[in-house]
């Protein structure tokens, strides 16, 4: 199955490298887009959440992986006290 590694750069300029195990993250996210907080967070959280759903499917268990860089990133947000009103840029999405 193939998986894609993709770059978020924060509201604060830095940046974090994130891995789905699915291609289906695609479906939710674009490279050179940036998102609103609320936006960003339902995308990221379907598109993970789906990516485990197909690994599920194909080989009987869920990617804890995935949950838990999203994880992750919802702690990220909470370390830097993201708003609404921040945006939140994905630079860069490739395939493993």
């Amino acid at each position: 199955m193939p998986s894609v590694n993709f770059t978020v750069k924060w509201p604060n300029g830095e940046t974090g490298q994130y891995y789905s195990p699915s291609t289906v993250i695609y479906e939710y996210l674009n490279s050179g887009q940036d998102y609103a907080l609320d936006d960003f967070l339902k995308q990221v959280e379907n598109g993970l959440d789906q990516a485990s759903e197909r690994v599920r499917m194909r080989y009987g268990f869920a990617c804890s992986e995935a949950m838990d860089n999203l994880a992750t990133i919802k702690r990220q947000i909470n370390i830097l006290g993201l708003t609404a009103q921040d945006r939140i840029e994905i630079i860069e999405m490739t395939n493993e």
